[in-house]
């Protein structure tokens, strides 16, 4: 092995030692508690090496992010591949999104609450968040319905999620109903 790609195999680790320290410390303490300081001080390498990878805590919220809809869109697969037929799929993609919601919250904020100077919806959006939404796509836009979009069909299943899960997260829901909430917004929404 060179000295160069030993030194960009160096870099990458501390690159995810970064990012996998940040998600750690914003799951325990929430994501005020991130700070380059605090980072700095647990990984064990000054301000600057933190610096010369990220040039804040936007872009670590951002990586993070990227992170997080790569997990969530196998999450999303995985329940899907294993139901059968469209309604089972539909269920299980709500449910294993709601659990991801609820399992990972400063991941979940990082993806769809705070500023990682990601674009969305957008051309330019990175390819992690494009198959997060293609992950929800391939299963809703098969009941997305006659002359509807399948696109606009996800994204108004997928904004319902999102509702469930953050008011649920904050207290304004019962988490008791949950699963009711998943029945209704299958057999509503997506009429099946």
């Amino acid at each position: 092995m060179s000295v160069q790609e030993r030194k960009q195999r160096e870099r990458a680790e501390r690159e995810r030692l970064i990012v996998a320290t940040a998600r750690e410390l914003a799951e325990q303490q929430g994501w005020d508690a991130v700070t380059t300081r605090r980072l700095a001080e647990r990984i064990e390498y000054s301000q600057p090496v933190l610096y010369s990878h990220f040039r804040g805590k936007r872009e670590i919220i951002g990586a993070v992010a990227l992170q997080g809809a790569t997990e969530m869109a196998v999450a999303v697969r995985a329940a899907t591949a294993a139901a059968d037929g469209p309604r089972e799929r539909i269920a299980a993609l709500a449910r294993a999104y709601l659990d991801f919601a609820a399992r990972n919250p400063a991941v979940y904020d990082a993806l769809f609450q705070l500023d990682g100077g990601l674009a969305y919806a957008q051309e330019d959006t990175p390819q992690p968040l494009k198959d997060a939404f293609a992950a929800l796509l391939e299963c809703l836009g098969e009941v997305a319905g006659d002359g509807v979009d399948p696109g606009l069909f996800t994204e108004v299943f997928w904004a319902s999620l999102h509702g469930v899960a953050t008011l649920t997260r904050s207290g304004r829901l019962p988490p008791e109903y949950t699963e009711t909430r998943v029945e209704l917004l299958v057999d509503r929404l997506a009429m099946l």
